[in-house]
């Protein structure tokens, strides 16, 4: 019999991880969306493939997840566009990031050395060769910094592709099925661990394995398996003008917002966070900023208003790195969630490492992304799972 996964949620890496688990034809793939493919945080990203922009801190070993996932990316959307038959959309543009202030010059200069050994190809720009590069941007820059190796994807058609590449590949997809309603971790007295699971409106399903790919609200399956609750939703707002296709050449970072080029006459500017809760609703504050920076780093912009605004809910951590991996004490249940703003850009990093779990082999990074690696620092998340739909059932 061939091996049955069930997957929660339908976002990118939702998705991704069924299109990885279903290839080869060796497992029979389910994956359950409350509500439709592709939406909250994937639907609302701005699909940037930036670690060298946006994890600029140190190379640690989220930034080597990060890296090693935008080296996946060319062969693996050429794979989904291949599978699908739809464009994904991924442009590289590289990037480019401007500092105005001697001191925003500072942190570009210091990172310059280690991304070129991570392959960046960055190189510093005088004011000058920014200017050349952008001619739009605002003067008097003090200088900036040149990026080649980074791309940004149509998150939307990514996922639209994705969708159908995995509905041709037989894996069968359920959307609409609403709130899950209880949840039955099974072990058989030969020791063979199941799932069974019932949700509002799909009724209920079985599997050998189940994969949680939930984004904001994976927090509720934390204490559900006794763990502290730790990914929660940080809720970004992001705006687009119309601007015709090309007139911004790269994505364009700086210290307090990003700019990035899409097509259909749009420049999209993000992102406003904020802490919510699990409120998708956009603000006038919010978006207010992103206006007022944009004006400032694009001149032609001022008094312009966004043709659109939006809003999506992040899944963040306490640390800022996703959870992926296995949980201990119940082996056939994976987590892949809290992917904060890196969901697209760790898609294939991630559908690759769920698909060396379900094999039985385990990435020796994988340690460092552990769902389980708060445990040890909290009390009592046992005694918070009781009151939670989870039961485990011991079979003769």
């Amino acid at each position: 019999m061939k091996e049955r996964v069930l997957i929660l949620g339908g976002g990118i890496i939702g998705l991704s991880c069924a299109y990885e688990a279903a290839r080869g034809g060796g497992r029979e793939v389910t994956i359950i969306e409350k509500g439709g493919f592709g939406g909250q945080a994937t639907g609302a990203a701005a699909g940037m493939l930036a670690p060298f922009s946006e994890n600029a801190d140190q190379p640690d070993a989220f930034f080597h997840l990060c890296a090693g996932s935008l080296l996946r990316y060319p062969d693996w959307t050429a794979a989904i566009e291949e599978a699908s038959g739809m464009k994904a959309g991924l442009k590289r543009t590289g990037s480019v990031g401007v500092a105005y202030h001697e001191a925003d010059l500072l942190p570009l200069r210091s990172r310059l050395d280690w991304q070129r050994a991570a392959g960046s190809g960055a190189e510093l720009l005088s004011a000058a060769e920014l200017a050349r590069m952008e001619p739009l941007l605002a003067r008097g820059a003090a200088g900036g910094i040149y990026t080649p190796s980074e791309a940004h994807v149509e998150a939307p058609r990514l996922a639209a592709a994705l969708a159908e590449a995995c509905r041709l590949a037989g894996i069968r997809m359920i959307g609409g099925a609403g709130s899950l309603r209880e949840l039955a971790l099974r072990t058989s007295g030969s020791g063979e661990r199941s799932v069974a699971l019932l949700t509002d409106y799909s009724g209920e399903h079985e599997a050998d394995r189940l994969l949680i790919c939930t984004g904001a609200w994976s927090g509720e399956f934390e204490v559900m398996f006794g763990l502290p609750e730790s990914i929660h939703p940080i809720r970004g707002q992001i705006c687009a003008f119309d601007v015709p296709d090309g007139a911004v050449r790269h994505m364009v970072f700086s210290s307090q917002a990003y700019w990035v080029g899409k097509s259909g006459n749009a420049l999209v500017c993000g992102a406003s966070e904020d802490v919510a809760g699990f409120d998708a609703s956009v603000t006038e504050k919010g978006i207010g900023r992103l206006e007022r920076w944009s004006s400032r780093i694009f001149p032609f912009l001022e008094g312009a208003r966004p043709k659109l605004r939006w809003a999506g809910l992040r899944p963040a951590t306490r640390d800022g790195r996703p959870m992926i991996g296995a949980l201990s004490d119940h082996p056939q249940v994976i987590v892949a969630a809290g992917h904060y703003r890196n969901g697209i850009l760790l898609a294939p990093a991630t559908a690759a490492a769920v698909g060396e779990l379900l094999d039985g082999t385990k990435p020796e990074w994988i340690a460092s992304f552990s769902p389980e690696r708060f445990a040890a620092a909290a009390r009592g998340g046992a005694e918070a799972g009781r009151n939670l739909p989870m039961r485990e059932e011991f079979l003769c």
